[in-house]
C-alpha cells in the first residue's frame, strides 16, 4: 500500500475538494464532500462538509453505493460522525 495520510488507522485520501476515508479492500468507506470554505486569518477551511458513507465496490452504481448522508458544520464534526458511521457498519459486515 502506498504512503497515505491515516487516520484512527484508515488511510485518507483527497482529490480537490473530496476527502475519502477507508480502505478500499473492505466493504464501506465514507467520502467527504465539502460543499463550503471560510477563511480563518490566512487559511481557507471547510465550513459545510457532506458525509456520506457508501460501499467501495466501484461496480456498483454510485447513487446505489450510498447507504448514509449528512451535511456537518466544518470537517472535525463530518470526519467524527464519518468515522463513527464506518466503525459500525465494518463491525457488522
Amino acid at each position: 500500500m502506498a504512503d497515505f495520510l491515516m487516520y484512527k488507522g484508515k488511510p485518507l485520501v483527497r482529490h480537490g475538494n473530496e476527502i475519502y476515508y477507508g480502505d478500499m479492500s473492505e466493504k464501506y468507506v465514507i467520502k467527504l464532500e465539502i460543499l463550503s470554505t471560510k477563511k480563518e486569518g490566512n487559511l481557507e477551511i471547510a465550513d459545510k462538509v457532506k458525509v456520506l458513507l457508501m460501499l467501495s465496490d466501484t461496480e456498483v452504481k454510485d447513487k446505489e453505493r450510498i447507504i448514509k448522508t449528512s451535511e456537518k458544520t466544518g470537517l472535525y464534526e463530518a470526519m467524527d460522525i464519518g468515522a463513527i458511521w464506518l466503525e459500525r457498519e465494518l463491525k457488522k459486515s
